[in-house]
């Protein structure tokens, strides 16, 4: 039953990440910083690439949320076990957006001119994909041990 409960816990806990400042950036520090969330982010690449912001809204929005609530359909029996590999795809590609962001960081640290400092929300979102990775393991382990 924890299992469900935390997998459950996960579908409140997206949202909120999404909104949460990922990072508060800056040209100069002495300009003040604005803080940036997934929300805000894909808000401005909607207005400049519409393709990427596509691609960052399925990696970022759909494919993590689209797994937890899979992953919960599994674990309360309404979900065949055999869509467990697809879940698994898409925990990979909620993961790879958390590498683009730490990317992007680092690109802008590197440039000088720009202020970045990480946020609660950055840790809020990295902490709820790695814990859907933990719960899709846990809950692979479960299946096979009921199986067996």
């Amino acid at each position: 039953m924890t299992l469900r409960l935390l997998t459950l816990s996960l579908l409140i806990l997206y949202p909120v990440a999404w909104f949460a400042p990922l990072m508060r950036a800056g040209l100069l520090p002495i300009f003040g910083l604005s803080e940036i969330s997934v929300i805000t982010g894909l808000q401005s690449l909607w207005g400049s690439n519409v393709i990427l912001a596509l691609t960052v809204t399925a990696f970022a929005i759909f494919a993590p949320y689209l797994k937890t609530i899979g992953l919960a359909l599994v674990q309360w029996g309404l979900l065949d076990t055999r869509v467990q590999p697809v879940l698994h795809v898409l925990g990979k590609l909620a993961m790879a957006d958390v590498f683009l962001i730490a990317l992007y960081i680092t690109l802008a640290k590197g440039i000088g001119y720009a202020t970045i400092e990480t946020a609660w929300g950055l840790y809020l979102f990295t902490g709820c994909i790695l814990a859907s990775i933990v719960l899709s393991l846990l809950t692979a382990r479960q299946v096979s041990q009921q199986d067996d």
